[in-house]
């Protein structure tokens, strides 16, 4: 399947790394990457924060808005504003932005499940940027799909503002201190987290597969929008999307349509 023409979504909250999505627009050719920034009322990553950040309201109206922009799929480009409600009300939520944005719908969190079965990855290490009360809750939803998390680290950080700021060289180094020898890949959940420039450094570095949220996104994204459950290799931006195979059965393998 050849990416050319297809148009993949994004509802993004606030602003700090979405400039990520511009940069593998760039990466891949040929495609359209839209963002829509929704509201995002307090910045932090606070569970109770984050369950407003990820509101039925606030996201059906970003979804509608790329309803207008003619995507043929939509995904809640939002880690933490999604796990957060658990693998069931994650799952609402995203059947919310297929009726509101009226296409196969996702989530970042959906989209790591989908890109380790892709990968057929079940023991992971997670780099994780929030504090451990939140990162926590990404574990246990990887492990209703099956993924084991081997080692998890906490950067404790707490609004996406001060993720945005993290450099190359922080990113690289945050990948490799947290890798884990039992993990045959390492994660890093945060959408407000810039990697797309850096994804087969960051696998270089520790030598098997990087997952990381944009990246992630972009690949589900892309993914939904081809009708097929599967995109065409493309160097550049780490093993998922080097060598992309389809997504096999599984808890949430299938797409929310509107």
């Amino acid at each position: 399947m050849h990416q050319n023409g297809l148009s993949a979504g994004f509802l993004y909250p606030g602003h700090s790394a979405e400039d990520d999505y511009p940069a593998i627009e760039r990466a891949l050719g040929g495609v359209r990457l839209p963002v829509v920034h929704t509201l995002m009322r307090e910045d932090a990553h606070r569970v109770d924060a984050l369950l407003d950040i990820g509101g039925a309201d606030v996201l059906a109206d970003g979804a509608r808005t790329l309803r207008e922009m003619g995507v043929r799929s939509a995904v809640w480009a939002c880690t933490s504003g999604s796990f957060v409600f658990g693998w069931d009300g994650a799952q609402r939520q995203v059947e919310g932005v297929a009726a509101a944005a009226g296409v196969p719908a996702s989530s970042t969190s959906f989209a790591f499940v989908h890109a380790a079965r892709a990968l057929g990855l079940t023991r992971v290490a997670v780099a994780a940027t929030y504090p451990s009360d939140v990162a926590e809750r990404f574990v246990a939803f990887l492990g209703r799909a099956g993924v084991e998390v081997v080692a998890l680290s906490c950067r404790g950080i707490v609004t996406a503002a001060e993720v945005g700021t993290l450099g190359r060289e922080e990113v690289l180094a945050f990948v490799a201190a947290n890798d884990h020898p039992d993990a045959e890949a390492v994660l890093v959940p945060d959408t407000a987290l810039h990697t797309v420039s850096w994804l087969d450094e960051l696998e270089a570095v520790v030598g098997k597969p990087v997952l990381t949220a944009n990246q992630v996104s972009v690949w589900e994204g892309l993914r939904l929008a081809s009708g097929t459950g599967g995109l065409a290799p493309r160097p550049g931006l780490g093993r998922l999307f080097a060598a992309p195979a389809a997504v096999p059965a599984g808890p949430g393998r299938h797409a929310w349509q509107p």
